[in-house]
């Protein structure tokens, strides 16, 4: 990336892009931002989330659909934060597809789960991702998501 400047924001700048909140907030932070064309989330995964009442007990392992979900919750901060000043709020993030996704190995709590996502494509409000979800260097995770950004009133 040859001498490139990266961002990388915490929860509290997640927290006024998303509308997501506590227990299906996804993302703690994000690292490597490069616009919307590149960002690392991360989400530490920890035994007392709700999931892991139900999926399992005695053998907790995050639901695939949720690291899904914290894949998409990544770009869409990326594609919000991309927005101009004035059209980041309010808005809401909607998935328009999930493609090729598939799901290498368990993520269990005491885990440090990065969404690696890169732009695919842009149109208008519209976008696509390349997600990889990885614990370590090992992928666990993999899809392509299209969203949309959808502005109330």
């Amino acid at each position: 990336m040859s001498g490139e400047t990266l961002e990388a924001i915490g929860i509290r700048e997640i927290l006024a892009a998303l509308p997501h909140r506590y227990p299906f907030l996804l993302v703690d932070r994000i690292i490597e931002i490069r616009g919307d064309e590149h960002g690392i989330g991360i989400k530490n995964v920890t035994a007392n989330e709700p999931q892991f009442l139900g999926h399992f007990p005695n053998n907790p392992v995050m639901p695939g659909v949720l690291v899904i979900e914290g894949m998409a919750q990544t770009a869409g901060t990326l594609c919000i934060r991309s927005m101009p000043m004035g059209q980041r709020e309010p808005a809401l993030v909607y998935f328009l597809t999930i493609d090729k996704a598939k799901f290498r190995k368990p993520v269990v709590p005491g885990d440090v789960l990065e969404y690696h996502m890169s732009r695919i494509k842009r149109r208008k409000n519209m976008w696509w991702f390349r997600g990889v979800a990885k614990v370590g260097t090992d992928v666990v995770a993999e899809a392509e998501l299209g969203a949309m950004i959808a502005f109330e009133g």
